[in-house]
């Protein structure tokens, strides 16, 4: 893990981004898991670009790991700097180009599942 430098793509793995998102789903909040879960539907989409995957896998692995800039325990605001990695990411060009309407509807779907 090389954190030093904001590489926090070795952070991330597809069982570690399932454990902390259904782990955390209430108290990190609908907003973020939903980003989330839109960057993981992405990610595992073949049509998306390798440049992409490394960019939404850096943003993943942030969100899943312990060692953040605010940390996840922090009651209130600890998911905050997580909330702004992920809609950064979101919001990249190169990402945001292929986010495709079924990433979205997959994770909405999931989000009525776990918050009702």
């Amino acid at each position: 893990m090389d954190n030093s430098t904001g590489d926090y793509s070795n952070e991330y793995s597809e069982e570690s981004f399932w454990k902390k998102a259904k782990q955390f789903a209430i108290v990190a909040g609908k907003e973020i898991i939903e980003k989330a879960l839109i960057l993981y539907y992405c990610l595992i989409d073949p049509d998306t670009p390798a440049r992409a995957k490394t960019i939404i896998t850096g943003a993943l692995g942030y969100f899943i790991s312990p060692v953040d800039a605010i940390p996840d325990t922090t009651p209130i605001v600890g998911y905050s700097d997580d909330l702004g990695v992920l809609a950064i990411v979101l919001s990249l060009a190169i990402v945001a180009a292929h986010i495709k309407p079924e990433h979205k509807k997959k994770a909405q779907e999931k989000i009525k599942v776990w918050f009702g």
